[in-house]
């Protein structure tokens, strides 16, 4: 048994025994810097994969021939115009312009015999601007980009015939993102610009060298981008070598030889959708997307172009991928579509029948939402939301707003009320201090409504679908323990596009590493962004909450630049706020009065518009705000009409001057309202009531006792003095303002409140959009000029001063007081005629106040919003610069100090001083912005205790001042002067509760355009909410006779039925709570 041994078993490789030669290691970083040499242009590109691109080309006559007909003006002729003319012969090589001008190519295309048979046909034109390729029956084709970017147009089976084939090429003489001069996009335009046509050739693409190119680089990226400490580089750096090893010039074999080796990282399904069929699950969701910025670097009539051009290109791709899943926003968007290009239109509405094209964001137009009302918020919504209800079946469930800058407290609140749970942005990875610590999370309104945003940690919405992207939506994600998914918003954007075939392309290849090697986060195509979210909310009740604004810290200066558009912005609003109200009495008065719906739809419409992002805050081209000029006037025309009709109706005209027993007020603000109108040059009366109709009592004062007075002290010094305010005035500035009442001083001793201050404004880049906070080291105090009388009247005093801001500006300021009414808090009032003419400089005026507190209060949509007055912490410095709407206040216990404005959105509350921004002057993108003459109006209120109805009634009257008017008849006096107003809050109401909005029912059958079903009779919709922060009750009351009130949200859906008895309901909303109310009347 024992002694033996078994034989030991020899090696079953034949690894030979001596080494047959030195093998050396890879230098990682040379090899890593070849790969890019065997696909880039350059001294390579006749010798490496670039030479094999092509099979064949075919240019000039008579494959290709060439005539253009230039469209005079600058003018964008229809498809049917252009081809009416007469076209000449052209030929690549030839230049046109200038910039923004229009050239419309007939182009007959003849494929030559040897070519027929190739497998990719393609059109490659390259005029280095946008265009657009229609057929010969006018329908839009594909858009073209230029620049060797998005060139080629896949030609048509039926071209391959040898015979000719006539299309037609639409050429925007501007680039993607305008025709700024050099290499800085964000310059003013150059007007005289021309672009070369380079290419215009038929080309046979070797579809094997081209897929090569793809696998190739998104393999680099691997070896250039994974651990150099994982196998996983290193194999990719193995296999782009071994691609590269394996190619020969001239050879196509070499090419599938080469694309074999790719398979080895890659896999074999990267060719088509099956890749995303492995059934893994996966982490990050690609979606297509097509940023168009309505305008900006160009103006809002090329975008109509822009969006036929990206939509067209989209519904290509769409049928060559089946997996792309594509989302667009902005309603404007799509009514101009459907209005000028209904064949693209058709289309798009396949593909969203098909759940291909995702219509999203609910809004009109991607839109500011820091200066836009309240009450323009719910009509963005009010009217996106019904723009594709009525043209694509179904509302939105997503607010998608990636390019924004900043973003307003309540919205999460009016996404609730406007059916959204979920909101999508970016923007805040721009942030310049402050890192914005989360990903996904709840979002909490002021009342507390909650929405779940996602912020994609690729941090972009214009994702090139780089290996990269894929790789930072996981690596930059910040709420990984809650939830590891994320969004990839992929597509040329800003000034358009879309995805490309390159993108879907890469991402395919990248999914096929994360199957095949791994490591690389796993990312899924076909789904949607409502998909996405659907996922996340089953576990949105675990996410972490972030309270209030989502405050942006860059592009401060947006709230200031372009004062003229953020006056007409302001002045709309208002305008349609008092228009719809009436119209409102007016309709339900007279039955034979047509509310005028198409009139207001057009005006909101073109108000949405312009408050566009790049638009309403000032960073758009000169171009763009022309044409907002031009909409603003026509819809200033067009109210101006609509009150004409509605005057006749309810008996009252327009008049300057009138005397006490002649004379009405008119006032379209809710509450009772006491206060003075000017009815001659020299004379006020007190107009009192309610409603929209006051009565005029006559202003009793006396010599012996006047109201309020004037007195020139010594030193050029003035005191305007009143019943319940005594300020003194010296140099244009307010050195003391007395509050009788509350027996105390404003003005910190010393110190001068209404103080013009300048300050050098260059930013590190955006010059229109930014100003940073190291523009505060160069305040300069404006110097004072001489103060003189300007009017001393029973009713009102006031001084006027000119101070010089250079040899260019200057500004001419009168300070007025205006006689005491009682019962009503008086404020000093500031009327500025600014003459500017400045380079990169920012005008404020400041405000130092005896008043402490480390918040300040402003006014944002429907409520107020708190901020630090100190520099604690880098969050709080960050809030250097603010948005407010009609009033800042900064208030202690028992007492504070507000500041209204008619037209402003910039301000900064500092310790005790108060800043209202006024005017600045960037010369990038326009030029010109701000230079000419500028009149602006505010107001110093002080206030016995904290921040109430007081200062939010003062502001709002401030500007809806009231109107003089004449009744026509004594019938219509009679009518007028009616005791009680149509519709009311009670006296005993809560006054923090405001009602906003009157107006009618969008679809009530009197009223209705047709785009959605009409509802039987005549119905009235109220909007209130709480302007304060706390419970609010109330009463509405009206003198029409109800049948039913229901609470809607607001679309107007009915969601429950409010009790009403004698014409009278109960109003019980949580703090800053916006509650909508239908009246459905019998």
């Amino acid at each position: 048994m024992g002694g033996q041994t078994e034989t030991q078993k020899k090696p079953r490789s034949d690894y030979p025994v001596l080494a047959s030669k030195p093998v050396g290691q890879l230098i990682s970083n040379i090899y890593k810097d070849r790969i890019s040499q065997f696909y880039s242009r350059g001294q390579w590109e006749n010798n490496n994969l670039l030479a094999m691109m092509n099979e064949g080309v075919a240019a000039g006559e008579p494959h290709v021939q060439l005539w253009v007909w230039d469209a005079p003006n600058l003018s964008r002729p229809t498809f049917k115009d252009a081809v009416s003319h007469e076209f000449k012969k052209t030929s690549t090589g030839s230049w046109f312009g200038p910039s923004w001008s229009t050239h419309w190519f007939k182009v007959t295309l003849k494929v030559p015999k040897d070519l027929q048979d190739k497998r990719l046909l393609e059109l490659h034109w390259d005029a280095n601007n946008e265009g657009l390729i229609w057929s010969k029956d006018g329908n839009p084709l594909q858009g073209l980009t230029g620049g060797g970017e998005r060139v080629e147009w896949v030609l048509p089976e039926s071209f391959r015939d040898g015979e000719e084939h006539t299309i037609y090429i639409e050429m925007a003489c501007n680039g993607m993102f305008g025709n700024a001069p050099g290499g800085d996009s964000i310059q003013p335009p150059n007007p005289d610009k021309f672009f070369r046509l380079d290419r215009a050739e038929i080309v046979a693409v070797n579809p094997d060298a081209r897929q090569l190119f793809i696998d190739i680089w998104i393999i680099g990226d691997a070896a250039r981008e994974f651990p150099a400490d994982s196998w996983e580089q290193h194999k990719a750096l193995k296999t782009c070598n071994e691609i590269i090893g394996a190619f020969e010039l001239g050879n196509k074999e070499s090419l599938k030889t080469c694309r074999k080796i790719a398979e080895q990282y890659l896999g074999g399904n990267v060719d088509s959708a099956k890749v995303y069929d492995s059934g893994r699950e996966a982490s990050v969701f690609g979606i297509g997307h097509c940023h168009i910025d309505s305008c900006w670097l160009w103006p809002f009539a090329e975008t109509k172009r822009k969006v036929a051009r990206s939509w067209s290109n989209q519904c290509n791709l769409m049928e060559q991928y089946p997996e792309l899943n594509f989302a667009c926003s902005q309603a404007q968007q799509y009514k101009w579509l459907k209005e000028l290009y209904p064949y693209v239109f058709e289309r798009v509405k396949k593909k969203v029948a098909e759940g291909r094209f995702q219509p999203i964001g609910g809004s009109w137009v991607e839109h500011d939402t820091n200066m836009p009302s309240g009450e323009s918020l719910v009509r963005q919504f009010l009217y996106g939301q019904r723009f594709f209800e009525s043209n694509f079946g179904s509302r939105c469930q997503t607010f998608w707003l990636p390019d924004t800058f900043g973003y307003s407290s309540q919205l999460p609140q009016l996404c609730r009320l406007s059916g959204m749970t979920r909101f999508l942005t970016q923007k805040l990875s721009w942030n310049n201090i402050n890192k914005f610590p989360h990903t996904t999370f709840n979002w909490v309104a002021l009342d507390g409504s909650q929405v779940i945003c996602h912020m994609p940690p690729a941090e972009t919405y214009t994702a090139e679908a780089h290996f990269g992207d894929v790789k930072r939506s996981m690596s930059q994600h910040k709420s990984l323990d809650q939830d590891a998914t994320s969004l990839l918003v992929f597509g040329k954007g800003d000034g358009g596009g879309g995805p490309t075939w390159q993108h879907i392309e890469k991402l395919r290849r990248c999914r096929g590493i994360s199957d095949t090697v791994g490591l690389l986060p796993r990312v899924q195509m076909g789904n949607s962004v409502d998909d996405f979210f659907d996922k996340l909310e089953l576990k949105a009740d675990s996410f972490v909450t972030w309270y209030g604004e989502l405050y942006f810290e860059l592009h401060r200066g947006t709230y200031t630049t372009q004062a003229n558009n953020k006056r007409n912005n302001r002045k709309a609003e208002l305008v349609l706020r008092d228009l719809e109200q009436l119209a409102t009495f007016a309709s339900i008065k007279d039955k034979s009065y047509k509310y005028p719906k198409k009139d207001f739809d057009d005006m909101w419409e073109t108000t949405l518009r312009c408050q566009f992002h790049d638009c309403l805050p000032g960073s758009s081209i000169r171009m763009a705000y022309d044409e907002s000029d031009e909409w603003y006037a026509e819809l200033f025309k067009t109210a101006e009409n609509i009150f004409k009709d509605v005057s006749k109706i309810l008996g009252v005209a327009r008049i300057k001057a009138t005397t006490v027993s002649d004379g009405i007020a008119l006032n379209t603000l809710p509450w009772h309202r006491k206060a003075l109108i000017d009815i001659s040059d020299n004379e006020a009366a007190v107009a009192c009531g309610r409603g929209p109709f006051l009565k005029l009592r006559s202003f009793k004062t006396s010599q012996e006792k006047p109201e309020v007075t004037l007195r020139n002290l010594a030193g050029g010094a003035f005191v305007l003095e009143n019943g319940q305010l005594k300020v003194e005035v010296k140099g244009g500035c307010i050195t003391s303002m007395f509050d009788k009442a509350a027996s105390r001083e404003v003005i910190p001793k010393g110190q001068k409140a209404n103080r013009y201050v300048i300050f050098d404004d260059k930013p590190l880049y955006w010059q229109a959009w930014d100003v940073e906070v190291y523009h505060l080291d160069t305040r300069k105090e404006l110097p004072c000029g001489e103060t003189k009388v300007h009017e001393e009247k029973q009713h009102r005093v006031s001084v006027v001063t000119e101070t010089r801001i250079s040899d260019k500006s200057h500004i001419e300021t009168v300070i007025s007081l205006s006689a005491a009414v009682n019962g009503e808090q008086s404020y000093v009032e500031v009327s500025s005629k600014v003459v500017w003419n400045e380079t990169m400089k920012f005008l404020k005026v400041e405000f130092p106040v005896d008043v402490r507190s480390t918040e300040a209060s402003y006014e944002t949509q429907f409520g107020t919003v708190k901020r630090p007055t100190h520099y604690n912490t880098s969050w709080d410095m960050a809030k250097f610069e603010v948005c407010c709407h009609k009033f800042a206040d900064l208030s202690e216990h028992g007492y504070g100090v507000s500041i209204l404005n008619d037209s402003k959105y910039g301000f900064a509350t500092t310790g005790s001083l108060m800043r209202l921004s006024l005017l600045r002057s960037p010369k990038a993108p326009d030029a010109n912005a701000d230079m000419g003459t500028h009149h602006i109006r505010w107001a110093i209120l002080p206030h016995k205790g904290p921040l109430g109805p007081v200062t939010v009634r003062k502001a709002f009257e401030f500007n809806s001042p009231l109107a003089l008017l004449s009744p026509t008849s004594d019938v219509a006096r009679a009518s007028a002067l009616e005791s009680a107003p149509p519709v009311q809050l009670t006296n005993d109401s809560d006054p923090a509760l405001v009602l906003e909005t009157i107006k009618r029912g969008e679809d009530d059958e009197d009223v209705s355009r047709g785009e959605l079903p009409k509802t039987k009779g005549q119905s009235v919709i109220l909007r209130i909410y709480d302007s304060l922060g706390g419970r609010a009750r109330g009463t509405v009351a009206t003198t029409w006779s109800v049948e039913k009130v229901s609470k809607t949200n607001v679309l107007e859906d009915e969601l429950e039925e409010i009790a009403v008895k004698d014409g009278r309901f109960a109003v019980d909303l949580r703090p800053f709570e916006v509650a909508t109310y239908k009246l459905q009347l019998a």
